[in-house]
């Protein structure tokens, strides 16, 4: 199967960090301004460290291109 459109690309334009708490803990949300529209992700301890480490990962293969 060939795909007959492709996605835009994923450009953020603007990154922002705010934290709420519930009944089970504060949760980090991570907004994304993008030229799509606005993202927002929540994320937990766990979640956090995941995205850092995969950040990381970017980075060493980034400056090693």
């Amino acid at each position: 199967m060939k795909p007959t459109k492709k996605a835009p690309p994923f450009v953020p334009t603007e990154f922002h960090v705010s934290t709420v708490e519930d009944d089970e803990g504060a949760l980090c949300i991570l907004s994304i301004q993008t030229a799509q529209g606005l993202l927002d992700i929540a994320l937990d301890g766990p979640a956090a460290n995941a995205i850092l480490k995969a950040i990381g990962s970017i980075k060493t293969k980034l400056a090693t291109a």
